[in-house]
């Protein structure tokens, strides 16, 4: 058998609808589009926790976050559970890492035989303000998304670019080497803050930017939704003028973020190991943008829980839409088949999944339990529907074939017809399925309590580690 690789390009914020071959009509994505061309789009793709940390850890893991307790952008991975990476590493392939981690630290066993300028959370804690859920505190630093809006180059683009050149370097430095490789080039762009670089900004007129979904509209009308908009307040700095430059900022970060992608792509092709490496492309989780009046991520729409998810390479299918429901805990599986690795695995492998013919009834999951949050979510979808449950609140659901955007929670509708009924009743049966919503919450916040007891309180994880996103390393 020919010896593969496998080189995963993640970037972060990167909402699944901003590429040219997911149809979208601004955005402007040709090397994830070319990428797109020759392998299997995932449309129904999510990630295991829309926030950065937990979804991170759950991916190395490759298990779900109540399974691996790290709820939250205070209790990152810590390598002592182990990671698909170091299973790799332990097999014989060499695992290396470029870029963004988001883990406790680089003294760690993260699994990696190398970390090339690495991005862990900040001091080894990361943001202690999201442990606070029982009251949330003011969180006063959401006006910065708004205020950074415009053109230039900030510490996360100079960051991407010496992460892009550090993975053209080592590209080229393991061209002809026996032992297989995985690399995993982490970076952070279109994240916020929303600074373009010129050439990218140019791209765009704030003036032609598409209007978020509801727009000035009044927001949904649920409890738990308004905990989570109230304290990430972002909406509040946002006037119609600075919308539509965050708008074009977002897609010209995005555009950026593909040319460096694209520069990936050259540098694998130019070492002459494209036609032995398979290529994922994923993103963290998505990014509101100011649908429904939300920004940056933390709920369970489309925008914010779904993500981008391309595959490509030897023995996946050429333009190949998936429409099974996939998930970035599938990643380790997905290592594990590509590198030939015997290893086990909770997920299904992307190139198994590619394969196969399409299965409307794979559960889709997400789940939430950080900062802005007073009770669990839990997200599950399978074919057109979308349960989302909150312990101790009222649910949502949503038929995605009928109202795309989300606008209507059917579960607020009285007199439930018979199909809504059941569908509510599956959604809790799969979610079931799953884990116990309440069991896990409540271990979910023992867990956090002890954390802020480890950090010397609630006022302690106030005055801590204040900040809007984590700072670049090397960067100011």
């Amino acid at each position: 058998m020919t010896r593969q690789n496998l080189l995963i390009v993640i970037s972060d914020e990167h909402r699944r609808d901003a590429m040219g071959c997911m149809g979208h009509p601004i955005v402007q994505t040709p090397n994830l589009d070319a990428l797109a061309a020759r392998g299997a789009v995932f449309e129904r793709a999510y990630t295991p926790s829309p926030m950065c940390v937990p979804t991170r850890a759950a991916l190395a893991c490759g298990d779900w976050v109540h399974n691996i307790r790290h709820w939250d952008s205070a209790q990152p991975y810590d390598g002592k559970r182990r990671s698909w990476m170091r299973e790799l590493r332990d097999a014989g392939v060499e695992v290396v890492s470029i870029g963004k981690l988001h883990f406790r630290s680089g003294e760690d066993d993260n699994g990696f035989s190398q970390e090339i300028p690495p991005m862990h959370v900040v001091g080894g804690v990361g943001w202690p303000i999201g442990l606070l859920r029982d009251p949330l505190p003011d969180y006063d630093a959401a006006g910065e998304l708004a205020a950074d809006v415009g053109v230039g180059e900030s510490s996360y683009t100079r960051y991407d670019r010496d992460i892009t050149t550090a993975t053209e370097e080592w590209l080229h430095a393991s061209a002809g080497q026996d032992q297989p490789w995985a690399a995993f080039v982490s970076l952070v762009s279109p994240h916020y803050p929303l600074t373009c670089p010129q050439e990218w900004s140019d791209l765009y007129d704030p003036a032609r930017m598409d209007l978020p979904v509801g727009y000035q509209e009044t927001p949904p009308d649920h409890h738990e939704m308004k905990n989570v908009q109230g304290f990430f307040n972002y909406d509040t700095y946002f006037d119609e003028q600075k919308m539509r430059e965050a708008k074009a900022a977002y897609y010209g970060l995005t555009s950026f973020m593909d040319n460096c992608f694209g520069r990936v792509m050259t540098a694998l092709e130019q070492s002459g190991q494209a036609e032995n490496t398979v290529v994922v492309y994923i993103s963290d989780h998505g990014d509101m943008m100011g649908d429904q009046g939300f920004w940056t991520k933390q709920v369970m729409y489309e925008q914010s829980a779904g993500v981008p998810m391309i595959v490509a390479g030897p023995g996946v299918p050429k333009g190949r839409r998936v429409t099974t429901c996939a998930n970035l805990r599938d990643i380790a599986a997905t290592a594990f088949d590509v590198l030939n690795v015997d290893a086990e695995a909770s997920g299904t492998a992307l190139t198994t999944l590619a394969n196969a013919p399409d299965d409307p009834d794979r559960t889709g999951f997400s789940e939430y339990h950080d900062g802005g949050s007073t009770t669990g979510t839990f997200m599950v979808r399978w074919q057109m529907w979308k349960y989302v449950h909150y312990v101790g609140q009222d649910p949502q659901l949503f038929d995605l074939a009928a109202d795309p955007d989300e606008r209507q929670n059917l579960a607020e509708v009285k007199d439930h017809n018979p199909r809504v009924s059941a569908a509510l009743a599956e959604g809790e049966r799969r979610l079931r399925e799953i884990c116990d919503p309440d069991a896990v919450n409540t271990l979910a916040f023992a867990d956090q309590r002890a954390k802020i007891e480890e950090l010397g309180g609630r006022e302690a994880c106030l005055t801590a580690y204040l900040f809007n996103h984590t700072p670049a390393p090397g960067q100011t």
